[in-house]
């Protein structure tokens, strides 16, 4: 199974916005940055799976005709913080947060841990279908999480990860049935 890991195009933000599941628009250098993404990808591919953010379904969509979204593609649920910025957030709250993000939540949001299982859920299940050639439109959250499951990469560690916008990465993986 060969697996392109694809992270969205450049949005258009502001600096230090918050925006986990916060919708986006796309910045009007898409058409050359999907270009490049084209360049990396089979030209085959049997099945597109795609968060259901705009800022991947519209590049799943000019992949190829055709996709799926699945919502355990979502990056990390920052609840009250979305649309925010991070010297906006309560200091107290952001700090503990970033103690333990790999188990404390967001005010209103998720853990890195309730967002692994939901990423390995979908992971798992990935590797039971018949499909040889898959691309998945994702954020660089759900990309580094992939990654520390491939990888075995600890969770601490996966900020060390820094998926570029419009960055691919091709996995090899075994069918598990």
């Amino acid at each position: 199974m060969e697996i392109y890991l694809i992270r969205h195009t450049t949005p258009v933000l502001e600096r230090g916005l918050i925006y986990g599941r916060k919708e986006l628009l796309l910045h009007a250098g898409f058409p050359s940055e999907l270009e490049i993404v084209r360049s990396k990808l089979d030209p085959d591919l049997d099945i597109i799976y795609s968060s259901p953010a705009s800022r991947c379904t519209t590049l799943a969509k000019a992949i190829g005709a055709g996709f799926v979204t699945d919502s355990r593609l979502q990056e990390l649920d920052f609840g009250e913080w979305e649309g925010k910025t991070w010297d906006t957030v309560d200091p107290a709250a952001l700090q503990a947060w970033m103690d333990d993000y790999v188990h404390a939540c967001t005010p209103g949001g998720e853990s890195m841990m309730q967002m692994y299982a939901r990423v390995k859920s979908f992971w798992d299940d990935l590797g039971k279908t018949a499909h040889h050639k898959i691309a998945v439109v994702t954020h660089a959250g759900v990309i580094r999480l992939i990654l520390s499951m491939v990888r075995g990469i600890a969770l601490t560690e996966i900020f060390d990860i820094n998926p570029a916008y419009g960055e691919v990465f091709r996995i090899e993986r075994s069918i598990s049935r």
